[in-house]
């Protein structure tokens, strides 16, 4: 399905950016290389975390951290713009290791940074604090505790503008250290030579049905 999408996106030249976990993007590369010449797409690899063993528990059927590390390589040397998104950022769990993803995604290749602190929407809270009580039970309920700091007092908070990032004095420390980070290991525009490209908006056709004329 996703590969049908970018041929149609391809065919129309509209531009898009892409936020995957898997390892299959790499098969789109035929598509991905002509657009980003184009300045038409950006490929964002979701990572966590490059413990294996939280990964494993984490995303048990998703590519491991380090194939993941291989896809932005392979992206870059394709010449596709691309990024690592650090997703999900669990407070007192892998926030520790933020600046390492980092770094090793910039070595990579990677030219841009953005995360996301964990979301608990719905169901997902009580499937959440269940993960923790079976994985990491001595942790369990610092985390949790941080997580609603960061909302509000509360497990989650829908509103736009803070639900990706959090509000309070934990979520402006890792704001603080994510922009240290992306200063010392030139992401989002810092360092010689690796200001992100922008989407070129201007070269977008919309399709038309076959012998379908256009109004204007």
């Amino acid at each position: 399905i996703t590969r049908q999408i970018v041929e149609i996106l391809a065919e129309c030249e509209h531009p898009f950016t892409m936020v995957t976990k898997s390892a299959l993007v790499e098969r789109d590369l035929d598509l991905l290389a002509p657009m980003a010449k184009k300045n038409l797409v950006k490929v964002f690899v979701s990572i966590a975390s490059l413990d294996r063993t939280l990964a494993r528990k984490l995303e048990p059927r998703a590519a491991s951290p380090q194939r993941r590390m291989d896809v932005l390589r392979n992206l870059a040397q394709a010449g596709v713009p691309c990024g690592v998104m650090v997703a999900a950022l669990i407070p007192g769990l892998n926030d520790k290791t933020l600046e390492e993803v980092l770094e090793a995604a910039s070595a990579a290749g990677a030219a841009e940074a953005a995360y996301v602190i964990m979301r608990l929407p719905n169901e997902l809270k009580e499937l959440f604090k269940e993960w923790l009580a079976a994985h990491y039970p001595e942790r369990a309920g610092h985390v949790i505790s941080i997580v609603r700091q960061m909302r509000g007092g509360r497990d989650n908070d829908p509103r736009f503008g803070s639900r990706m990032t959090g509000t309070g004095a934990f979520a402006e420390l890792i704001e603080k250290r994510f922009d240290i980070a992306c200063r010392r290991f030139g992401l989002n525009g810092h360092g010689a030579g690796r200001k992100p490209p922008s989407l070129d908006c201007s070269r977008f056709r919309p399709p038309c049905a076959a012998g379908q004329m256009p109004l204007f």
